[in-house]
């Protein structure tokens, strides 16, 4: 599978550039993150989360896990994680288990974890599982310019 279309859709619209970073095939965003050579720190990671009123996407680094009590909290909210079903739908132009980061590209609320702040490169799944996409960090905070941000994550 290519590069989701909805996600170059979306790097079009804000005028974002961005490198791809071929790698072989990974099964998670460590593997991704390893397969590609580059820091896991600098990978961004999305989870689903859902409740009643909807979905979320939180965004965190590779080696990073989400503090779901936390982001609950922030959002007021009391979600768990989606389902491989939900979030097939969801991603529809993805393979399961490569979503890009861009929840809003999707109608997906998102709340970005504060460590993504000031990082200088930043690596996006291209929703396969060899393909990333990396951006300068200007504009990956440009592209997270209306989402959330809250320390979300934990090691």
């Amino acid at each position: 599978m290519n590069i989701a279309p909805t996600l170059i859709s979306a790097l079009a619209r804000q005028d974002i550039t961005f490198d791809t970073v071929h790698h072989t095939h990974s099964s998670c965003s460590m593997d991704s993150a390893h397969a590609a050579h580059i820091p896991a720190e600098q990978l961004v990671k999305p989870v689903i989360l859902e409740d009643d009123a909807g979905y979320v996407m939180a965004l965190v680094p590779a080696n990073q896990q989400v503090k779901i009590r936390e982001l609950n909290h922030f959002l007021r909210r009391k979600m768990g994680l989606a389902t491989e079903s939900e979030v097939a739908e969801l991603f529809s132009d993805c393979e399961a288990g490569a979503i890009p980061p861009l929840g809003e590209a999707y109608g997906v609320e998102t709340v970005v974890d504060y460590s993504f702040d000031d990082c200088t490169d930043v690596y996006l799944e291209g929703g396969n599982h060899t393909d990333l996409l990396h951006l300068s960090g200007n504009d990956f905070r440009q592209l997270m310019e209306t989402a959330h941000h809250a320390s979300i994550c934990v090691h």
